[in-house]
């Protein structure tokens, strides 16, 4: 698996992540402007085959704009019991 650390989150646990999950990088080392907007490490991880770790919650955004023909919103779902 490969990590991209966003951010928000020391370069330092590329060492400790690599350790258990293979290729583990952070968004600072990649080629991408200096800060890196959201959409455009999302675009990076989509077409390197990263899978991006973070704590920002503005991911959500972005997730939900570049999803959003397949978004099923579950949270106010009401299944009734058998």
């Amino acid at each position: 698996m490969k990590l991209l650390l966003d951010a928000n989150l020391s370069w330092r646990l590329t060492t400790v992540l690599s350790e258990h999950f293979g290729e583990c990088t952070h968004v600072n080392k990649v080629e991408l402007p200096k800060p890196a907007k959201d959409i455009e490490i999302w675009n990076f991880a989509a077409i390197h085959g990263y899978t991006i770790i973070t704590q920002d919650s503005d991911w959500r955004k972005v997730i939900a704009r570049s999803l959003k023909l397949y978004s099923v919103p579950l949270a106010n779902t009401w299944v009734p019991s058998p």
